[in-house]
């Protein structure tokens, strides 16, 4: 039945305009464009220069066939073109795939073909892998994209060009837009980004219009973001989107700071070079920082506003950021929402606490973005919610407008991700009484030892409070007797010395016994480019070496 509201009040032109994060490039362009919007190196773009780029490369992309739906792969460091391109693929209802550029060729060919890549533009540095890429899409696919190369000053390395035409040229033989338009549709996909793929093919993660433009804003809001912040680009950009900040610092008039290279000197000398306020970054970023000698942090008077995500952080490491004056943010959330879509508000009461006690508290997943209709801890067999006694495991789930539309080509896993009407992120979580999430483990990562449940969360953050340790992780390690038994691989900072009997003394003082290690090994931990510990080849490291014992 209709009443007097749905009569003579329809949406047009002048009242509703469909949410895209495009809208705040043309706005910082606006009204801001006179002021810096990017940095690097010997380089220096205003918005309104950058709105220009980013039209012109909109212009010439559109002039090649690229409109609505047309897939664009981008294989670029973090420099002013994967800005740009952030800006004008969405601007004609194209997709972004930004392609993980520590990926070998076979993998990059599999995800240029399963989204039907038009275009790709891509970084000198990246050409051999790149080469060995299009080779294998044109001759297992029959793809040829129109490959556009990116010859960055800052890049002195080997690596020649690969495509038909260069970024400046293709620029320069194009009008910008009239404008940056962005989709008819704010549910039109925006990105396809693919998961790492260690079971089996990657997905492809779609994300939409919508979503990116309600994180982007939810990113400011729960950072306390102020207008004209600098922030550095530790984050790689191909990583969800920059966790949708490409769209956040054009949303308040920002700075990009950019950065071919993630080295503490380099992150440190950015930071006091350029006054950054505000960076983002997985826990062994932060531990760089942390670690680096004391007089490369000197001269930095700003204060330096850090977001911590990726795997659960050590409790070590937020102390310890705390400690040299950074002030650190835990968010938490995966490629599926958007890159972080939670966070452990701090609350002005938690002040008053033991520093040990503010980092328990502030090391907690937190709660839904302002944004983000529902976050909980849920029985994923009952679809039901935990108690909220911080003791009764669960899965945590998200529903609302910042989750995916779905993974690509690929019904089966959409459904079973979506499954009761929620997200399921695999995350094993507790519900503390303030209703905050406190993950526990992953519920792969789980070690069933005699029966017990062993977060291997809990040991690692034993671990990291050893003075010795660098970086750390826990896996299970098959067991006649007990099934499964904790298996350390360490690696120690610079200088520092420690046997594995020392360290399994030191767990054994903070942990209930059946939880400690029984072996340490000291050997370089496996981490994707985003700084994340990739356990899966820990995992079957642990299992070879039984085998072969």
């Amino acid at each position: 039945m209709t009443g007097i509201y749905d009569r003579d009040l329809d949406r047009n032109a002048a009242n509703f305009v469909p949410l895209t994060p495009v809208s705040f490039v043309e706005r910082s362009a606006e009204v801001f464009g006179d002021l810096p919007a990017v940095v690097h190196g010997e380089r220096r773009y205003t918005w309104a220069q950058v709105r220009e780029r980013s039209a012109r490369l909109a212009a010439a992309l559109a002039a090649h066939g690229v409109g609505r739906g047309t897939t664009v792969s981008a294989m670029l460091a973090n420099t002013p073109e994967m800005v740009e391109a952030h800006y004008a693929v969405p601007a004609l209802g194209a997709v972004l795939n930004t392609l993980n550029t520590r990926l070998d060729a076979p993998l990059l060919a599999w995800q240029m073909n399963h989204c039907e890549a038009a275009v790709l533009i891509t970084d000198r540095e990246f050409a051999p892998t790149i080469s060995a890429a299009l080779a294998i899409l044109r001759e297992q696919h029959g793809r040829s994209p129109l490959v556009v190369d990116v010859c960055d000053a800052e890049y002195a390395g080997p690596g020649d060009r690969v495509g038909s035409v260069e970024y400046e040229a293709l620029l320069a033989a194009h009008d910008p837009l009239a404008r940056l338009a962005g989709p008819a549709d704010e549910w039109d996909a925006i990105a396809v980004s693919y998961t790492s793929g260690t079971t089996g093919d990657p997905k492809g993660v779609v994300t939409h219009h919508r979503g990116a433009y309600l994180n982007a804003v939810c990113n400011a809001v729960t950072w306390n973001l102020p207008h004209f912040a600098r922030y550095l680009w530790t984050l790689p950009m191909f990583h969800c989107n920059g966790w949708c900040f490409p769209w956040t610092v054009a949303m308040v008039g920002g700075t990009h700071v950019c950065l071919r290279r993630v080295e503490a000197q380099a992150i440190l000398e950015a930071m006091r070079a350029h006054g950054v306020t505000h960076y983002c970054a997985a826990p062994i970023v932060h531990n760089l920082i942390l670690n680096a000698p004391e007089p490369l942090r000197a001269g930095i008077a700003q204060t330096v506003h850090g977001m911590v995500a990726g795997a659960a952080p050590p409790a070590a490491m937020i102390e310890g950021m705390a400690r040299i004056g950074f002030r650190i943010t835990h968010v938490y959330g995966l490629t599926e929402v958007y890159g972080p879509a939670s966070v452990a508000v701090q609350r002005e009461a938690w002040a008053g606490a033991s520093l040990s006690e503010q980092t328990r508290l502030n090391g907690r997943q937190g709660v839904r973005y302002v944004l983000q209709e529902g976050m909980t801890v849920m029985d994923p067999e009952a679809m039901t919610e935990v108690p909220a006694d911080g003791a009764t495991m669960g899965e945590i789930m998200f529903r609302g407008n910042i989750v995916m539309k779905g993974y690509l080509k690929n019904p089966a896993a959409t459904g079973k991700a979506f499954e009761g009407g929620w997200f399921h992120t695999g995350d094993l979580a507790v519900l503390e009484p303030d209703r905050y999430a406190k993950i526990k483990d992953r519920s792969k990562d789980i070690i069933i030892s005699g029966g017990e449940n062993i977060s291997s969360l809990e040991v690692e953050d034993a671990l990291y409070r050893h003075p010795a340790v660098l970086a750390c992780a826990v896996v299970a390690r098959p067991d006649p007797k007990w099934g499964e038994t904790p298996l350390a691989y360490v690696e120690t900072k610079t200088g520092a010395e420690v046997t594995a009997a020392e360290l399994i003394a030191h767990c054994r003082s903070l942990l209930a016994g059946y939880k400690v290690p029984r072996e340490v090994r000291f050997e370089t931990i496996p981490k994707t480019s985003t700084g994340k510990i990739q356990k899966f080849q820990l995992r079957e490291r642990a299992r070879s070496a039984s085998a072969i014992e």
